[in-house]
């Protein structure tokens, strides 16, 4: 169940719900979701669906990881992105795969110190990590061609738009109860703002878990 064949399955799946990319479809050939899941949930690593990975937290399902990468790459060649919510790292992996440099932040240490074993067995090594709560992103690196977020937070925290360059791209969902997944493209006259979808995301939570 675990196999390139199944992988390639739902690879195939998403092609046809749309994602269209050849990098992103490429990326999502390669990166062994299994991995990133307990061996209990092996099985079900290549349905498209969300699944646990403890703290109350989830692995995102792949078309919503695939949508989301797809939208940020459509704006032209990205090459530094900030992720805010490393989770288990399977959106970092696609990511760092599709972009020079990924700058991933989380706020609950365990999971991001399972993430990063995950990451480095698979030897991607053009990422960066720090223990945050994300609301902020992560000012000392910025600013960034792009920035994506796999927690909702009930508005758009400014900071993050502060850290976008001219031209970049955010993507993230908002709200509480009702989510909608928004992209962002920062322009020298303003921000435009699209909707992509409704969605369920763990909510952007503020302070640190050790």
């Amino acid at each position: 169940m675990t196999s390139q064949r199944t992988r390639n399955r739902m690879v195939d799946a998403l092609a046809e719900q749309g994602i269209q990319n050849p990098d992103v479809l490429s990326a999502l050939r390669q990166v062994p979701r299994h991995l990133f899941l307990d061996e209990a949930l092996a099985s079900r690593s290549y349905e498209n669906t969300a699944l646990p990975i403890g703290y109350g937290q989830t692995i995102s399902q792949p078309w919503v990881v695939a949508t989301m990468t797809q939208w940020l790459l459509q704006g032209g060649p990205v090459k530094r992105v900030l992720e805010i919510g490393t989770g288990s790292g399977y959106q970092t992996a696609i990511l760092a795969l599709l972009v020079d440099q990924v700058f991933t932040v989380e706020r609950i240490l365990p999971l991001s110190g399972k993430a990063r074993q995950t990451l480095s067995a698979l030897q991607l090594d053009n990422i960066e990590y720090s223990i945050s709560d994300g609301h902020w992103g992560w000012a000392d690196k910025a600013p960034f061609d792009a920035i994506i977020s796999a927690a909702s937070p009930n508005e758009l925290p400014t900071e993050l738009i502060e850290q976008l360059k001219v031209g970049g791209r955010l993507i993230l969902p908002i709200g509480s109860e009702q989510q909608g997944l928004y992209g962002y493209e920062k322009t020298l006259s303003g921000v435009k703002k699209t909707k992509l979808a409704d969605v369920l995301f763990v909510p952007m939570k503020q302070g640190v878990e050790v």
